[in-house]
């Protein structure tokens, strides 16, 4: 589907989903908005701090979008500070639906990035979207308190919540395990330090949930909260024994207490199904493509 005349606004367009994101979107015809927290010069970014509420009612009143897509979030769940996941996470959240819905045009669809972490350790096998959720981190639930606010908004908003497992590829930031491990692979380091090798992970490639995000903006499903998931998990000792087998070289893991969080989810694993239903044939690479294409990047 080719979009003429339509613009999208992209929240935290500078990290790794919105850099991926505007290129998807791009792709199509939209014309790309976006905002961050950092300075740059691109044309259609907008330096606006979510906290800052009278600047987003500015910046939507200006900019009009068709299409919101709020991917802006603190998502290291290892970070330090508790207060801040609620003032980003929630709070940041609550002044974009506040400027989206005063800015005098109802957009076609706004679509918020939750988190598959909210499920926390629900239950084992595939978690689906009904699902009861557990969160076991301030993380998750700033995630899940903007879920439930959001639900304050769909009287006046065409909301799509999306709940997206891991995934990963080329420019994620290295303080994210693959990134990490891909790294060390490819300075054919002797050793790594980690954390506990057999959680098990769901990962998605970041081309793939772009994709994802982008057909449920055209699908509209209104008022519905979906996965974007791979419907496969794998232990970080597999994503080593995988690495390993693409470089040839061995890497010594070194488990460091101080990376094992006592609330650490064990397993993460999506049913995809509900996503699949309404983005036909959306389907994502085998996390050793996706490995692969890391480890041989420029």
């Amino acid at each position: 589907m080719i979009i003429a005349g339509k613009r999208a606004l992209i929240t935290g367009i500078q990290g790794f989903t919105g850099r991926y994101m505007a290129a998807e979107l791009k792709a199509v015809g939209y014309e790309v908005f976006g905002t961050g927290t950092q300075p740059s010069d691109e044309a259609g970014y907008f330096q606006v701090d979510l906290a800052d509420g009278s600047a987003l009612r500015d910046l939507l009143a200006n900019i009009q979008p068709d299409v919101v897509v709020h991917l802006a979030a603190l998502a290291f769940v290892g970070h330090g500070a508790a207060d801040a996941f609620y003032r980003v996470n929630l709070i940041g959240t609550r002044h974009l639906l506040e400027a989206i819905a005063a800015c005098g045009k109802v957009p076609d669809c706004v679509l918020l990035a939750s988190s598959a972490n909210v499920y926390g350790n629900a239950s084992a096998g595939l978690l689906s979207e009904i699902t009861a959720p557990a969160p076991a981190n301030d993380y998750a639930v700033s995630k899940l308190a903007m879920e439930h606010m959001a639900r304050l908004w769909h009287d006046r908003l065409p909301i799509v919540i999306t709940r997206p497992f891991n995934y990963t590829g080329v420019g994620q930031a290295y303080s994210f395990l693959l990134p990490k491990i891909v790294a060390h692979f490819r300075q054919r380091a002797e050793t790594i330090e980690l954390g506990n090798l057999d959680i098990s992970r769901d990962f998605s490639d970041v081309r793939a949930v772009v994709k994802a995000y982008r057909g449920l903006i055209e699908a509209r499903p209104v008022g519905e909260t979906v996965n974007v998931s791979s419907g496969t998990s794998h232990t970080l000792r597999e994503i080593i024994d995988m690495c390993s087998a693409f470089t040839g070289h061995q890497l010594r893991v070194e488990v460091n207490p101080a990376f094992v969080r006592a609330n650490e989810v064990k397993i993460l694993c999506g049913d995809n199904s509900r996503l699949r239903e309404l983005v036909r044939g959306w389907e994502t690479p085998r996390l050793a493509e996706t490995l692969s294409w890391m480890l041989s990047a420029e």
